[in-house]
């Protein structure tokens, strides 16, 4: 019998995709409840074709009254950041443990929050209740905490490719950066922009130095010890279906060897279970795709006037890492279970 029990709400979307097919397999929780806003009353492969039989679950609607269903250990928010705020809300008043997917409860500031979203947050006494869901960094507190906000996917990949400088109290000032993301960080939905056809053999950036995950990076990088930062962010979305690869340029007031830039990789990371630094080689999205690990490089440039050019390089699975496998690392974490529970297989190559 498995000890623990979970419920996913907006399990038809893509991170709710992820998280339905690993729970199922999970050794120590059991997926109990399974909440959308389409499909109810279907099974689960009505909406999830590679979930056909698999389970004798069924959609249900999103409860009105969280007293009113079976308590669950923790619930996994994967709604859009605007319904995540109401079911925090309702849920708030039950004992579960929460995991919210979306970027409802991942920057502290109500300004920032207003900035980058675009409307003032309902709920702001909550900010400060949700850890940041980065275990690399955070790991102590999500072990002891309710409420966990997982990173955003372009957030994730970000902090993972400059959090050794920060640890090395090398990274301040002005850091310029190029994410590639899959269509599928876009969501289910085909949108103009997202839509296969446009989309294919297509490159394009949108929301230029005004990304939402800026504040949370900022935030996260500078409780690692990085000073005065200032992130300049331009993502690009590319015809990948999975995948994100981030590439972060920054200038170091010293010089610096490519010996020193591995060593700090390695102190960063020693220990750690889903971040690696590749042999030989640069990270790339092919190695890391469908799994919950991550490839962090430092590269060494030029010097000039005093400055020498460091490239950070990063990739991730959007879903994985960058979603559902780092909100299921980070339910491992709450659970008292070891961390790699059902994330330790490698991805597909090619």
């Amino acid at each position: 019998m498995k000890r623990f029990s979970a419920a996913v709400y907006g399990a038809t979307g893509y991170i709710g995709s992820e998280l339905l097919g690993r729970l199922l397999l999970h050794p120590e929780v059991e997926l109990v409840r399974v909440h959308a806003a389409e499909h109810i009353g279907d099974p689960l492969g009505a909406a999830q074709p590679h979930l056909e039989q698999l389970s004798s679950l069924q959609y249900e609607a999103v409860p009105e009254d969280e007293n009113a269903v079976s308590p669950v250990d923790v619930v996994f928010l994967a709604l859009p950041h605007e319904v995540s705020w109401d079911v925090t809300r309702r849920l708030a008043a039950t004992n579960t443990r929460i995991i919210d997917c979306s970027g409802a409860f991942r920057v502290q500031s109500s300004n920032d929050y207003k900035r980058f979203y675009g409307k003032p947050h309902p709920l702001p006494h909550l900010l400060g209740e949700f850890v940041y869901g980065l275990p690399e960094l955070n790991r102590d507190a999500i072990r002891t905490s309710r409420y966990v906000a997982s990173p955003g996917c372009f957030a994730t990949a970000i902090e993972l490719g400059l959090l050794p400088l920060a640890r090395a109290g090398k990274l301040s000032g002005r850091v310029h950066t190029v994410g590639i993301t899959g269509s599928s960080g876009s969501g289910r939905a085909a949108l103009p922009t997202t839509h296969h056809p446009v989309r294919a053999g297509n490159l394009r950036t949108y929301k230029p130095f005004m990304h939402q995950h800026v504040p949370e990076i900022v935030r996260t990088l500078t409780s690692a010890g990085a000073r005065d930062l200032a992130l300049e962010f331009v993502p690009v979305s590319a015809p990948l279906v999975r995948g994100i690869f981030a590439t972060s340029m920054v200038e170091l007031d010293e010089s610096v060897t490519q010996e020193q830039l591995n060593e700090w990789v390695a102190s960063a990371y020693k220990g750690e279970s889903f971040v690696r630094s590749p042999q030989g080689r640069l990270p790339e999205v092919v190695a890391v795709a469908g799994s919950n690990y991550a490839e962090v490089g430092l590269a060494l440039g030029s010097s000039h006037a005093g400055k020498t050019t460091v490239a950070a390089f990063s990739a991730l699975d959007n879903l994985v890492k960058g979603g559902a496998g780092q909100a299921l690392q980070n339910m491992n974490l709450m659970l008292g279970l070891d961390e790699r529970t059902g994330l330790a297989g490698p991805g597909r190559y090619p």
